[in-house]
């Protein structure tokens, strides 16, 4: 019984050390992250990542309109994003509701709710999401280096229509803009554009 608790004890220590071992750096973090920011708004953003212990926390705080979200080492492949903080309510409730265990209709449900009744604060401007994503394979999480990646741009412009921006509801070309959700509180414009080979 001894051997099997000891056993038992050291695969446990063990699958934490694995686990605290795959959360890079918080220089790591914060270098990839920034990738999905313009360049010339990298260095002042504030990066939001994960403590050795896997916390979400505040890796770097900063002094421009921009908040980083750091690639979620617990998530296959790699995703950064960075948006301006004036979306930062709907962000921060999305993950908050998340963390409860919510499902992403009941997410997008409760914050629709929440947004017209005026709990949730959203954008009064359009606002912008950046998103870089990029194979492991092309990811060396260790350093924070990205060899190749895709980027992806979303404009949130709460309850906008198709009638009110002129836009389609799909792309009929390869990175066309469109309106997504539109009439909603998280409508907004997407913009991919294509993937490189």
């Amino acid at each position: 019984m001894k051997t099997i608790l000891t056993s038992i004890s050291l695969l446990f220590i063990s699958c934490f050390s694995f686990a605290q071992a795959t959360i890079p750096s918080a220089e790591a973090q914060i270098k990839a992250a920034v990738m999905a920011a313009p360049a010339d708004m990298r260095d002042k953003a504030t990066v939001y990542g994960y403590s050795p212990n896997g916390d979400f926390a505040v890796l770097r705080k900063g002094t421009n309109e921009m908040i980083c979200l750091a690639d979620d080492p617990a998530q296959k492949g790699f995703n950064v994003s960075c948006y301006h903080k004036d979306l930062e309510p709907f962000m921060a409730r999305g993950r908050e509701l998340k963390k409860e265990g919510k499902s992403f209709q009941e997410i997008s449900d409760m914050r629709e709710k929440e947004a017209k009744s005026g709990k949730l604060k959203m954008p009064k401007n359009p606002s912008t999401l950046f998103v870089f994503t990029a194979t492991d394979e092309n990811v060396d999480l260790s350093t924070g280096d990205v060899k190749e990646g895709n980027y992806r741009y979303v404009v949130y412009i709460p309850y906008a229509t198709s009638e009110s921006t002129g836009l389609p509801l799909k792309p009929e070309a390869p990175g066309m803009p469109w309106i997504m959700d539109p009439g909603t509180h998280k409508a907004h414009i997407m913009i991919t554009p294509p993937a490189k080979k």
